[in-house]
């Protein structure tokens, strides 16, 4: 819809939609991309976990009670999504949530919807 297009109902209402502050469809790509990697619960609980401590494949593969491939598969994902960050040492690989704001914020929100509460949890203004 271009900015000086009419809606097809006029309300009185002076919040009507501006279609000139929407921005463009193809802009939600990366939103939409990140809420799909996190759809899945078994990466939510991956990345939950990750956002708490570093752990290797077999470490998490015994704590979600998966098999190291699946887990392997899920840490992939994460991985390319951006969400997850690796360390090596020696022969291990070892994962944790990455260290940039969208993973804070998907921490924090994941714990909000669940109504959870890590000791690492600022506190929110207004919370209800």
């Amino acid at each position: 819809m271009s900015p000086s297009s009419v809606l097809p109902h006029q309300h009185d209402s002076a919040s009507s939609a501006d279609a000139s502050q929407m921005p463009a469809s193809a802009a939600f790509e990366s939103v939409a991309q990140v809420f799909k990697q996190l759809s899945d619960p078994c990466r939510c609980r991956i990345f939950l976990l990750l956002c708490h401590s570093e752990e290797c494949v077999i470490n998490i593969a015994a704590l979600m009670d998966m098999s190291s491939p699946a887990v392997a598969h899920h840490l992939r994902l994460l991985k390319v999504s951006g969400l997850v960050l690796t360390r090596r040492e020696g022969k291990e690989v070892f994962y944790r949530a990455a260290d940039t704001e969208l993973a804070e914020a998907l921490h924090h929100m994941i714990e909000r919807v669940m109504h959870l509460s890590c000791a690492c949890a600022k506190p929110v203004a207004n919370r209800r």
